[in-house]
This record gives C-alpha cells, structure tokens and sequence, in this order.
C-alpha cells in the first residue's frame, strides 16, 4: 500500500449539504453508547465519510476535535472494506467520554456490518 493511498482526500469526504441530506433520508442506522452511524449506499465505487459533532452533545472543542480524528483515522485505515457507501457518524453526548479503544472497537463492529449488508 503506497501513503498516497492512505490519505484522507476531498474526494473521500461528504461535502454537501445534499450528500448529508440524502444519507439521512436513505439511511440504515447502527446505534452505539456515544454516536449513530447512519449508511446509505452511492453510485461511485468508493465510500465517503461525513462527521456530524453538535455543539451541544460534545461541548468541548478539543473533545470535537479527538472524536472527528479518531473516526476519521480508522475509516482512513479501513476504507477498501466499505465499497461504495456514503457513511456518516454523529456524535452523541456520551460521545467526549469514549476511550479511543472503545471507539474504535465499536467502529469495527459498524464497518463490519457495513460489509456484510448487502442493501446499504
């Protein structure tokens, strides 16, 4: 695997407001102690991360911050897994009490549900 590979590119970002809205219209959602991942599958062969981390369940910037990172490093190391979906996780208010290790154990429960459905 080349570093260019694992980058966290524009393209592999939920940008618009429309991308959001369709992922929340269209979802299949996996509910965890401190977030939602919601899925919905797109038509362009790779997926696509969005973060949604209120103000108010996370009052803390640098909480935000360590939570958006977190999530954003494991899809980062585990995107080949996830096809062509459109996956956004939104943070909860127990969300500035995770461990990484917790996180991240539930991250791999979501994608590997992720992977086995064949509808989203």
């Amino acid at each position: 695997m080349r570093v260019r590979d694992c980058r966290f590119t524009r393209r592999d970002r939920l940008l618009r407001r429309e991308d959001f809205a369709r992922v929340f219209e269209r979802q299949r959602s996996l509910r965890h102690e401190g977030w939602v991942t919601l899925v919905c599958a797109n038509d362009l062969g790779h997926p696509r991360l969005g973060i949604a981390v209120p103000r108010r369940a996370v009052p803390g910037a640098v909480a935000r911050n360590r939570f958006k990172r977190l999530v954003r490093e494991y899809f980062r190391l585990n995107r080949r897994r996830l096809g062509g979906r459109d996956i956004v996780v939104l943070a909860r208010r127990d969300a500035a009490r995770l461990s990484a290790r917790a996180l991240r154990n539930g991250l791999e429960k979501d994608w590997t549900a992720i992977e086995r459905c064949k509808d989203c």
